[in-house]
């Protein structure tokens, strides 16, 4: 019997074999596979371990050391928030809530719909116009609450 390989499968494939299952390239075989998928789900990460032949432990423990990867769903949209000693002082925390409460979720949580994941970062190095938000690499500083809900709805609109 002849077992069909999912769609998961042939993607995780397709980029091993990108890196001729070279298991030196495994940082950049998650990199890839997160890209695609926006997040390294389990079987992906026991399919890189059986084809480029590194224990699964090894795998889970370079998926949790570095801040890049995530185990779990990530939505289409990276919403970040400063939460600096700059941006502290001028603000962040309100900034996070009106963030938090446009959402409806919070730091470290992805919508229902895989929309947006919210993150937070200790400083993103732009002091002078914080606080700082930054969806999906653009920066916004001191957006207002109408700022905000502009930013978000125009991002709904391009998925």
């Amino acid at each position: 019997m002849v077992q069909q390989l999912t769609e998961l499968d042939q993607e995780v494939d397709k980029i091993i074999g990108k890196y001729q299952g070279d298991r030196s390239a495994l940082i950049q075989v998650l990199i890839e596979v997160q890209r695609e998928k926006r997040w390294l789900p389990k079987d992906a990460l026991k399919q890189v371990s059986q084809r480029l032949g590194v224990a699964l432990t090894q795998i889970y423990h370079i998926a949790t050391f570095y801040k890049a990867f995530s185990l779990k769903p990530r939505g289409r949209h990276s919403v970040t928030v400063c939460l600096g000693t700059a941006c502290q002082v001028r603000g962040a925390p309100r900034l996070l809530d009106n963030i938090t409460q446009t959402l409806k979720i919070d730091p470290d949580e992805t919508s229902a719909d895989e929309q947006f994941s919210l993150d937070t970062a200790r400083c993103l190095g732009c002091c002078a116009i914080g606080p700082v938000m930054v969806v999906d690499g653009e920066y916004y500083g001191k957006p207002s609450r109408k700022e905000i809900d502009q930013i978000i709805s125009a991002k709904e609109i391009e998925t």
